[in-house]
């Protein structure tokens, strides 16, 4: 029999990747969108429409479902920090989360578990002696730290229906498709590998398969339940993934750049918090239960993406 997988955020760069994760282990797969129009059909996978505003969701689509995993959120880097924008970050999480526990509240289902999406947002910056972060820690007292709780805290009501939940605090995503690695490509296009500030800021990332892989022990392993750190054992400096990229990507010239923290600022204003904050993350939790890095070392992940962007 085959279990059904209900993805909300499906079609972002996250949910597009591990959609096809799950449909090559024999999962069927109902994506939640605001639009069924024009959209791929695929004998594993359906879409049905949610709308988060009107607070409405196909109840069917839901009934269907033996596992939801929940990835919705406006993007976080994608525009300029205007006080709308902020509270659409925090409303999109919220708001789409107290959705599914309503629907799953009101309406017979067989869920067995929810995965949420959370980040590594919920941390604040190193201190010195650098301690890894673990999951045990408060969230932080800037925007992200606060989005992030709040997004845990909107979620976890559906734990009183007796339903287990996983929370994955997710590093930067590394993928071909997008996300933080193609801005850090573009620059060494022109031959310069942009280190953003004074590139000592740690950056804890992810492999794109690990993450879907970890998704996936969310929903196949029944012991695991609560917060873990979605990150790979190894974080890296801003200095190392960039110079380390310039390697996988076979950049035969390129001259090491320091974009200043005040040049930063000046483009990304308050987002370029995030790109210099250093944020060591430990993985050993979601490790002792039992799960297994593919891409341990940030040369392995950026070899592996680089080797697979040359098939294309």
């Amino acid at each position: 029999m085959k279990q059904t997988v209900l993805i909300t955020g499906g079609t972002g760069l996250v949910g597009k990747a591990l959609t096809k994760a799950l449909v090559k282990k024999g999962y069927k797969v109902i994506i939640l969108t605001r639009n069924v129009a024009g959209k791929d059909r695929h004998e594993q996978v359906q879409f049905a429409v949610w709308s988060v505003q009107k607070q409405q969701i196909d109840i069917t689509a839901l009934q269907q479902a033996d596992y939801i995993i929940h990835l919705a959120g406006a993007g976080v880097v994608e525009k300029k920090w205007t006080a709308a924008y902020k509270k659409e970050i925090q409303d999109s999480r919220t708001e789409s989360s107290s959705l599914i526990y309503e629907a799953l509240k009101n309406n017979e289902n067989k869920v067995k578990a929810i995965i949420s999406a959370s980040a590594i947002g919920w941390y604040g910056t190193d201190t010195e002696p650098v301690k890894p972060f673990t999951e045990d820690a408060t969230a932080d007292d800037s925007f992200l730290g606060q989005t992030c709780k709040r997004w845990e805290a909107g979620i976890e009501p559906v734990t009183t229906l007796g339903k287990r939940l996983v929370k994955f605090r997710i590093g930067i995503v590394l993928s071909n498709d997008g996300g933080a690695l193609a801005e850090f490509k573009k620059p060494l296009r022109f031959g310069a590998a942009a280190i953003l500030g004074n590139g000592k800021q740690m950056v804890s990332w992810v492999h794109m398969d690990d993450l879907c892989n970890l998704f996936i022990a969310g929903i196949e392993n029944e012991n695991l339940s609560g917060s873990y750190n979605a990150t790979a054992p190894n974080p890296v400096s801003n200095k190392t993934l960039t110079l380390t990229l310039a390697k996988a990507m076979k950049t035969k010239f390129y001259i090491p750049v320091h974009v200043p923290a005040f040049v930063l600022k000046i483009m990304m204003g308050q987002r370029s918090i995030e790109v210099l904050k250093s944020t060591t993350v430990s993985c050993k939790k979601i490790q002792d239960a039992g799960f297994e890095f593919t891409f341990k070392t940030i040369e392995a992940a950026l070899d592996n993406l680089a080797s697979t962007t040359n098939q294309h």
